[in-house]
């Protein structure tokens, strides 16, 4: 960053109007005894809006003397952040252009050039009117409605340089555009206006058939087609397919499936029921109602890639899966609703066993092989605890 330092030129005195006078000691008001500095900021910044657009040297006297502060601390703030202009500025407006990175790849280049030919060739420096002036500063902060100046407090937004002419020429006439885009796009939406979301396909059934013929090969992604909310849709039939909600019952997707079948709304204990009954090869592991008719020990599993699970634990009590490295109480909770409760369950999985359970748990790939869980689970299941002084975790 260029050295900033205060103009040459510097009017003789500066006082507050009465009102930003009254609005400053009430500022200070707003921070404890002893703490009056706290609110120098947003005195400064009043003060630069009062002057025109830049804060004098006189006026940096002023707020240290009503804040009992030390000239040079005050002289430091203004110096330190570019918020403040240390030089006269355009009566009507300064223009802030942001250069950085997503600015300049959508042309703010461009707009650099427009203000050299329109204001002045040398940032800072006045037009001929004095009424206008500019510079390039870092990110203004709405980098998805790139390219963008900022004028006093607002930011316009999606320019070019012909849209930065009408901005100005606004400014120039006393009657400033409303800030924001200038091409009517709202927040951060495409270019063309809003498109996500807004295909009745997405809603009415019809895509039901297109993905999963997409997704045919892969059991998850087409349980996640979309399903049909029309008011049929939310009727008691509880719509939905078979092959899909068995795939997501065995990879542990309960209460998806629960959501799917309802349509969003509540269901009864006898749909629910009755849900899982028709579309689940057995009670669903976890479920009271594989607990109601299952032993304990009963296992689920077989050629599907299922490991083994308990539809309770062994005992009094599962085993402390928190132990194992990146297992939290919410992880913990979820592997228990799969059925997975001990830590020799873990450790006698094979690559399908794994592979299922990352299927089940979306971002959860590779986690298993990194932080080594079968071998911590190995030596956990044989009575191994990580030493407590130091917070270790088994690693293997």
């Amino acid at each position: 960053m260029a050295v900033r330092r205060l103009h040459p030129d510097q009017p003789p005195s500066f006082s507050f109007t009465p009102e930003n006078l009254a609005w400053a000691k009430a500022k200070i008001g707003d921070y404890p005894p002893g703490k009056e500095a706290s609110a120098v900021i947003p005195i400064l910044w009043r003060v630069q809006e009062q002057i025109g657009g830049w804060v004098t040297e006189p006026s940096l006297r002023v707020v240290a003397d009503m804040l009992g502060m030390a000239y040079i601390r005050v002289y430091e703030i203004a110096t330190f952040y570019t918020m403040f202009q240390l030089v006269p500025v355009g009566t009507s407006a300064h223009v802030q252009v942001c250069g950085t990175t997503p600015c300049m790849l959508r042309g703010a280049r461009d707009l650099v050039a427009r203000c050299k030919e329109r204001i002045a060739h040398e940032p800072h420096e006045l037009s001929a009117d004095k009424r206008f002036s500019w510079e390039e500063v870092e990110c203004l902060g709405s980098c998805a409605n790139a390219p963008l100046v900022q004028i006093g407090s607002d930011t316009y937004e999606d320019l070019t340089p012909a849209l930065l002419d009408k901005v100005l020429d606004g400014f120039a006439k006393g009657k400033p555009l409303a800030p924001g885009s200038q091409t009517g796009r709202r927040v951060s939406c495409p270019e063309g206006g809003q498109t996500t979301l807004k295909d009745a396909a997405l809603y009415d059934g019809s895509m039901r058939g297109a993905w999963a013929k997409r997704f045919a090969g892969d059991p998850l992604l087409a349980a996640a087609a979309p399903v049909a909310s029309t008011p049929a849709a939310r009727a008691p039939s509880l719509p939905i397919n078979v092959a899909a909600a068995a795939a997501m019952a065995n990879a542990g997707l309960v209460p998806e499936l629960e959501a799917r079948a309802s349509g969003g709304r509540a269901m009864s204990k006898g749909e629910m029921d009755s849900l899982r009954l028709a579309t689940v090869p057995g009670p669903v592991p976890g479920s009271a109602l594989a607990a109601a008719a299952a032993a304990d020990t009963a296992p689920s599993g077989g050629n599907s890639g299922t490991p083994p699970l308990l539809a309770k634990p062994r005992g009094s009590a599962g085993d402390d899966l928190k132990l194992i490295w990146g297992v939290a109480e919410k992880l913990e909770a979820r592997m228990n609703e799969m059925g997975i409760w001990h830590f020799d369950q873990i450790a006698a999985w094979t690559p399908k066993h794994i592979e299922w359970f990352e299927a089940a748990m979306p971002g959860f790939k590779g986690r298993i092989e990194r932080d080594k869980w079968l071998e911590q689970c190995a030596k956990l299941a044989s009575g191994w605890r990580p030493d407590g002084s130091l917070g270790e975790r088994p690693k293997g």
